[in-house]
């Protein structure tokens, strides 16, 4: 593990940083991690916010992570719905069913997109938590029938609540997929195309920067097909047994991104 240490050291100018079980877990902030941001702040490096989350807008999101002591700007997120909204306006298509929860319907609403139960170009799937009824998934599946293309804003297995873990968007968009014949366009990590808005917004190639991440598959997988480097961290949804059987390599395991720190 040394030497990887030693080449994310010399490589590494910036790092995408994941979210939920990454910075927090449920209502709590993980430990040493606001200091650890401070320390890659003041060495230079800098760092902007890749969530798969899809439950909030990125106004909300912002707001939640000032709740929890990060003072982070909401310019530096970036999560699978203005993925979605690039990729639609680049189709020149703008009429979208979207079956998710909370109010990251505000994102689309921000970006003049028309929100409809018929006659849309995109079906836009997120983690809808107990909004996946038969019914709503019924009505997508009839619209990607007629014609719709689908968005999966991701397609993760499961994620973590305090309760433990619980599914997340990815078993319900292969449901879709198996009952309508089409395949999903995935807009969120580990898509390249979402990756490199961040990588972007940051002025760094792949190759100059490194992935922080719970998910062995989505996050450090994801990263390393591009050309990041993958940093795995042990909180949130990290199962030993899973990143064992992955076969997946990350370039540096830590108990949390506290411990980045003395690394740096």
């Amino acid at each position: 593990m040394s030497s990887n240490q030693s080449r994310i050291q010399s490589r590494v100018k910036a790092f995408l940083i994941d979210l939920d079980g990454v910075l927090y877990m449920g209502k709590d902030p993980i430990p040493g991690v606001r200091e650890c941001l401070g320390h890659m702040e003041e060495l230079g490096y800098s760092y902007r916010f890749v969530s798969n989350s899809t439950r909030r807008c990125r106004r909300s999101v912002a707001e939640r992570l000032k709740g929890l002591g990060y003072d982070v700007a909401c310019r530096h997120i970036y999560t699978p719905p203005l993925a979605a909204i690039e990729r639609m306006k680049r189709s020149g298509k703008e009429r979208c069913f979207l079956l998710t929860t909370g109010d990251v319907n505000r994102d689309f609403e921000d970006a003049d997109i028309s929100i409809c139960e018929e006659d849309v170009d995109f079906a836009v799937i997120g983690d809808a938590g107990n909004s996946f009824t038969f019914d709503r998934l019924n009505q997508a599946m009839r619209l990607i029938l007629d014609g719709a293309e689908i968005l999966a804003l991701e397609m993760d297995r499961y994620w973590r609540e305090p309760q433990g873990l619980v599914l997340s968007t990815g078993p319900f968009v292969t449901a879709l997929e198996y009952a309508t014949g089409k395949k999903a366009e995935l807009m969120g990590k580990p898509s390249r195309q979402f990756f490199e808005l961040a990588l972007n917004d940051l002025g760094i190639s792949p190759q100059d920067a490194a992935m922080i991440g719970d998910d062995i598959l989505t996050d450090i997988h994801g990263a390393q097909e591009i050309g990041m480097q993958g940093i795995l961290v042990k909180t949130g949804k990290y199962r030993g047994e899973v990143a064992e059987r992955s076969g997946v390599q990350p370039d540096m395991v830590l108990e949390s991104l506290a411990d980045l720190a003395e690394h740096l």
